[in-house]
């Protein structure tokens, strides 16, 4: 994997976070959450980021039954990751993301902020324990 900017993203169908992270310091952070009705708009919004932050390899969250067996979000965050990596034309990546939500619900509690307060960050932050998950794998699930 070359040295650079990684952006990882926590799908949703109403919302994505967004997290970047650098491949030297496999250290990763949260970044935004785009809120967007259309795809058009969402890839738009996903493409500003691209250009700015000019990351070498793209992360998706990979969601599942807690047994490890795929559902229907599996489905459209594989669809998702598909769509990034022919529009941006960069490696797009897999990490697992079950309970990512849960844990950056925790996180943020422990920071002192109530739900209400911390729901425009929870995306975010769960896509930056996305990002850490995949920095931290010892095998790195890519698109081909």
């Amino acid at each position: 994997m070359p040295d650079g900017t990684v952006l990882a993203f926590d799908f949703g169908e109403k919302r994505i976070g967004v997290a970047t992270g650098e491949t030297l310091l496999r250290s990763a952070h949260p970044l935004t959450t785009i809120h967007a009705e259309t795809n058009d708009d969402r890839f738009a919004a996903i493409g500003k980021l691209v250009a700015e932050w000019l990351p070498v390899q793209l992360v998706v969250g990979l969601p599942m039954h807690a047994d490890g067996t795929p559902h229907e979000m599996t489905r459209l965050a594989t669809k998702f990751a598909e769509r990034l990596k022919r529009r941006f034309n960069l490696p797009v990546g897999f990490a697992d993301e079950r309970l990512t939500s849960l844990d950056a619900e925790t996180r943020l509690r422990e920071t002192g902020r109530n739900s209400k307060r911390a729901k425009p960050l929870l995306d975010a932050v769960a896509a930056q324990i996305i990002l850490q998950t995949w920095f931290e794998s010892p095998q790195h699930v890519t698109l081909t």
